[in-house]
């Protein structure tokens, strides 16, 4: 069975219903960028890297398009977006088919627009995930659907990160995240560093900790 999004992956130590942990780069980049975590992680771990559907010239891929007018101002393609967030949910599915994972212990990792795809796939689907790790990104409510409130989040639980000084997703944006969680009532833990657009080595290792606590 070929999966619908080009992936590269890490076994687990475990022969059957290991913790399933997906990533998701940010734009402009591919599978191979956070995957350089993966042998830093819990060896229990199953580990996807998936590359974003858009290609971009003259490299990398994208969740979605950013297009700049003539001021300068950016945009984000929301329709695409979208069907982004709906091929991840799909493909979640698919994963769980496929390889001896625990469907009921599924990880999202994400770096800036891999974040806001991610958030967007939890806020969505939240019966398909339980963790969720954003790293420099913010919730995009364009992305998401109108009924939030009638769904039921009690088991997510997510973990936040930004730099200080982010030159590309301004740390504001990422600062509403937390209180938008609340207003939902789901878990969250959200931490800066003085780093720009990146994670800096002690995000990774407060990181690590947090999910080695929750799978």
């Amino acid at each position: 069975m070929s999966l619908s999004l080009h992936h590269i992956t890490r076994p687990s130590s475990l022969k059957e219903n290991a913790p399933l942990l997906i990533m998701f780069h940010g734009y402009g980049s591919d599978e191979n960028d956070l995957f350089s975590f993966a042998q830093e992680l819990p060896e229990e771990l199953f580990i996807i890297s998936v590359r974003a559907p858009y290609p971009m010239q003259p490299y990398g891929n994208a969740w979605y398009a950013i297009n700049f007018d003539a001021n300068q101002n950016k945009w984000n393609d929301v329709e695409q977006a979208i069907d982004s967030r709906d091929k991840i949910s799909n493909f979640i599915d698919e994963a769980c088919a496929k390889y001896p994972v625990n469907a009921n212990n599924v990880t999202l990792l994400g770096f800036s627009q891999g974040t806001i795809l991610s958030y967007a796939v939890a806020l969505t689907y939240p019966e398909k995930v339980k963790n969720i790790i954003a790293l420099s990104g913010y919730v995009s409510e364009d992305m998401l659907n109108d009924d939030l409130v009638s769904k039921d989040y009690p088991h997510l639980d997510f973990y936040c990160s930004h730099g200080s000084v982010d030159q590309v997703i301004p740390v504001d944006w990422a600062r509403k995240t937390p209180e938008f969680l609340n207003t939902l009532n789901i878990k969250n833990t959200y931490s800066e560093f003085p780093v720009g657009h990146g994670v800096a080595p002690q995000n990774f290792y407060e990181l690590r900790s947090w999910l080695e606590k929750r799978i």
